[in-house]
Parts: structure tokens; sequence; C-alpha cells
């Protein structure tokens, strides 16, 4: 799902069973002192209500939470009511609040990924240890996936990744931390905007934008490609950029940099070697079908590589070619799954009757209301460039097995070389493993694998000869989604990756339908049971599948399905 399916809530109440407070504050007037302060903090900055997440942010990242005094005044200064901005940041894991009357977090977070890849490499032995290594001054809790799997075990200390992470080099960074009194990563060996453009780059947008290409003429290599959208959805490129072109204007884009799929972390690869090839793509899409504005939507869990974008999209708009370009916004998350994309469409489609109640997954991106919107995910749009300059031949060619194109696969676990592998589209995962990763690692045997993330099933390793690619897993009770692979071994069980799978999505479940809600913390209770209850489990993904609102729900029992289905022999 790579953080696509998107939904709202509806109130603090109904929230799932994540670590959050259930009662929001309690409606008092804001003190001065507390207003006076989110005053001088947000500046002239708009105070329109689709940067309530981003203002959450500069109280976060400048007291170290979230008080209720200052979310009292933040909420007068917005306008909004006082609950709708603790619905908002009590849905997300990387917001502190702090009731009256309670004690501040310690000022040094440090986040232990416990998602399958990283539990596989040990994250559970990292969150027993660290907490009395590191000492009562800094606090060590479990993280979802963190976009890092290729690294696991991965850590952050506050905004600094630990790849391959051990006591020993989160205790290192965390002394720096503390020493130094700054966390932040800021990647190092991408190429910037003088180094993009030597090599040829923005001489496509500039082509574009002088007359020496067509619109009809981008529009039809797109189409005649093959690209789909790869973040999950697999919708056809071209014939999306069709679509919202025949709309009316005003026209905007949002572009999904989520990766909330546990498994997921291709764009993060792709956005810190070459982040003009991504931005170039999306300024031809902007060019092809006469955009506005854009929203680029990046996941707070990539700290570095925000950087880098606002570093690189200030040079970008100093430049001269940037007279023609439309507005770029760049949006931040929190640390939610459900969020993405597909949020600009949800609320163009609700702001048609009027403006909508403020829920977290619509503040996350953009007010979009009643505007058509062009959305698409990174990888999509880091293929533009290469495809319209090298004709859809060159790509359509690409396949294997029957298929067409190129993939970019996230692959991590049991293998000897993890990370981001660009392979044929319908490569199999014996293919994969044994021409891409360097084979299984030491000591391993292949068991079993995830072809697409946690929502996409589990499959065993006699079923290594499908071809990888939209479509083709569906037999099998799976899909590909965004490419996140996740290899097991005859060391881990597919029972077990169940269970951390449920327990990601019970967490992770919005808690505005009661089939994913109940049902995801249901579903956990009854697979961590020694015994289980096949009859009843049975109905429960029949339910799920058929009344959650959104994909998170309706994927969410695919691990279970696939162990009671493939791995019978785990249950007797």
């Amino acid at each position: 799902m790579s953080g696509r399916r998107v939904i709202p809530i509806a109130a603090a109440a109904a929230l799932p069973l994540r670590e959050r407070k259930r009662q929001g504050p309690k409606g008092r007037k804001p003190t001065d002192s507390a207003l006076a302060e989110v005053r001088q903090l947000l500046g002239d900055a708009s105070r329109q209500r689709d940067l309530l997440i981003e203002h959450l942010h500069k109280l976060q990242d400048h007291f170290g939470h979230l008080s209720a005094a200052h979310l009292s005044a933040l909420a007068q200064e917005m306008r909004l009511a006082q609950s709708e901005v603790y619905e908002v940041a009590s849905f997300y894991h990387h917001f502190d609040i702090v009731k009256e009357g309670e004690e501040a977090p310690e000022a040094l977070t440090v986040r232990v990924c416990d998602s399958l890849s990283c539990e596989m490499a040990g994250s559970q032995q990292l969150l027993q240890k660290l907490p009395a290594i590191l000492g009562r001054d800094v606090r060590v809790i479990p993280a979802p996936c963190i976009g890092r799997c290729e690294q696991a075990p991965a850590v952050a200390v506050g905004q600094k990744p630990v790849a391959c992470a051990t006591t020993q080099k989160v205790a290192e960074c965390v002394k720096e931390a503390l020493t130094e009194g700054s966390t932040k990563h800021e990647p190092e060996g991408y190429m910037g905007l003088s180094q993009y453009k030597a090599a040829g780059g923005y001489k496509l947008l500039a082509e574009c934008l002088g007359g020496k290409r067509d619109v009809e003429s981008v529009i039809k290599v797109m189409e005649a490609s093959g690209l789909r959208g790869l973040g999950g959805a697999g919708f056809p490129a071209g014939r999306k950029w069709r679509i919202v072109r025949n709309e009316p204007a005003p026209r905007l884009m949002a572009v999904n940099i989520d990766e909330g799929e546990p498994g997921t972390f291709k764009d993060r690869v792709y956005l810190e070697r070459d982040p003009h090839r991504f931005l170039e793509g999306m300024l031809v899409a902007a060019w092809a079908v006469g955009i506005d504005a854009i929203y680029v939507y990046l996941r707070d869990e990539y700290h570095g590589c925000r950087s880098l974008l606002e570093q690189e999209l200030a040079r970008l708009q100093a430049d001269p070619i940037a007279k023609s370009l439309p507005r770029i916004e760049l949006r931040r998350g929190a640390g939610a799954y459900i969020c993405g994309e597909e949020s600009a469409m949800i609320e163009s489609i609700e702001g048609k009757r009027g403006m909508p109640r403020l829920r977290p997954p619509y503040v996350a991106q953009v007010g979009l209301f009643g505007r058509p919107t062009l959305e698409h995910n990174f990888e999509t749009l880091y293929w533009v460039r290469e495809l319209v300059e090298r004709g859809p031949e060159w790509f359509s060619s690409k396949g294997a097995n029957g298929r067409k194109g190129l993939r970019s696969f996230s692959v991590s676990g049991r293998v000897r070389e993890p990370g981001v592998k660009l392979a044929p589209a319908g490569v199999t995962i014996q293919e994969l493993i044994d021409e891409y990763c360097g084979g299984m690692a030491d000591g391993h045997k292949f068991y079993a694998y995830l072809p697409g993330g946690a929502s996409g099933g589990i499959l065993p390793a006699s079923l290594n000869e499908i071809p990888l690619d939209f479509d083709t897993l569906q037999p099998y009770g799976c899909f590909i989604g965004s490419a996140a692979i996740v290899v097991l071994s005859d060391k881990d069980s597919a029972v077990g990756a169940a269970r951390n799978l449920m327990r990601f999505f019970r967490d992770e479940s919005c808690g505005q339908c009661t089939p994913c809600r109940s049902g995801t913390a249901k579903a956990l209770a009854l697979i961590n049971a020694p015994k289980w209850d096949l009859p009843l489990l049975a109905e429960l993904s029949q339910v799920m599948r058929d009344a959650s609102i959104c994909g998170l729900g309706q994927a969410a029992p695919n691990p279970v399905d696939c162990v009671i289905k493939y791995f019978p022999h785990e249950l007797a």
C-alpha cells in the first residue's frame, strides 16, 4: 500500500489501539503567554487550515512536545475547534501531547523499528537492551517501519538514522547527539542541480517549455510505454495525464513520497541519489497536464530527504528555468501509514459539497477543494525523463517472462545483498535472489517471501517461478503493490511474520470504520493464540474485505489467509 489508501477518521474516541491519549484538551481559553509563543513561532506564516500539521511540527520541533496550552493557542490562532486540533495531533506517531500536570518526554527519543525486516534482524533485542545502556534521560520506543529495511535493524536517534544498528552504534550516536545538541541527517554524495544540468538535466523540460515538444506527443509517449503507477495502484500514467488534462482548470498535482508500507524504501534510495531526475519528471508532467500548483507529501521519517529537497528546490527556483514553473509546496508527514496522494482526490470530491470537517489525512495533504488533481508516486515521475528521451520502446522492451517494462524492487530480509534492485518486470523471486541479491545470506535457506510488502501476502519458496508484476499474483491471493520484497529463511516462520504484520495493521488502523478498527485487533488476538480458530478467522477476513472503507482493512487479512493456505504445517 505504501501509504496510498487514505480515509478520514471520525473522532478521537474512535481511534485504534495505538499509543496515544484518549482524552483531548478541555476547551479552555489559551493563556496569554502560550498565545504569544505560538504567534512568535508561526510568524507571518499563513494560518490556513491545511497547514495545521506544518504548524504542529513547528511546535513539536521547538518545544520537544505539544502542550495543552500550545494546542489551545494554536486552535485559536488558526480559528479551529480545539477538538479538531487535538484529533489531528493525537493521530500521528511523531507528535507528543503533554496534558496539564503531565511531564514532558525526554529531550532525546530513540526509535527502534520493529517491522518485519528489522525484527528478523534483531530489533527486539535492541529494544530490550538499549534503555539500560542509554539511561533515563533518553526515551527508547518501538516504531513502525522507517523506510530503511535494507539497513535492518534500523534505528533513528532523533532525526538521524543508524543503519545496521548495534547497541554500540546507537550509544555512540546518542552520545554525539547529547554532546553536540543536534541529530539532523544530511545525505551526502547526491547529484545536485549543477551536476544534473551538466549531465543533460532539464534539457527535456526546456524543450517542453520552449515549444520544441508538444503536449500531445509527450502524452502519447507515456501511453505507448505502458508505464503504470509505481506506488502500488498501477493505473496507466499516460492515461491519467490525459484524463486530468481534460478537466477544467485550475488543476493541481499531489506527489506521494510516503512509503509507509513495511519493506518499501526504493523512493528514498532514488531521492538520496538523484533528486532532480524526479523533479524534472514532475515538472514535465505538470507542463503536460497544465498544473497550477504542486504539493509534495514526504514522510517524516525521511528527514535527510526533506533537507535535501528544500535545498535543491531553492536552487531550482533561483534558476532561470523556474520562471515558468508552477508553485511547489513540500508537505511533511508525521508518522502515519495511511497518508499519501489519494487524500487529494478524496478531498476534492468532498470539497464540492462544501468545506469538510478537518481530519488528519486531509490536512496531511492539502486543501484541494473541488479541483482536478493529478496524483503520482515518486518513482513514476522519476522515470519520465528517461522514458520520453529514449522513447516508449526502450521501456516496454525491458520485461521478462511475457511482461513489459522495468521495476524497482525493494528487497530486504535474509538475502546476502539487500537493497533496491532494478530488474525487468516479470522477474521471479528466485531470479531476484540469485542474480540480483547475491543469493541467500550465509546459513539461511529460502523458505518464504512477501511479494508486495506487508499487505501483499506471503508465499512459500515452492512458488518461486511466478513473474513478479501487476496482475500476476492475484490468483495466489497476493499482489505486488510497490514491489517490496521481504525474504524469509528456514530460521523464520510465516506465523511469526503474520503476527508482526497484523500488529502493524492494528496499530496503524485510523479507526474510522469498525471492520478495520476492530477486525485488525481481533485478528491479532486470534493469531496470537496457540491454536488458530480457522473458521472464525475466515469469517473475519471476509467481513474485513467486504466492509472496510479503504485498502488497509481490505488487505490486512492477506498475510493470515496466506499462512492458512500455504503454511498449514505451521498450524498443526
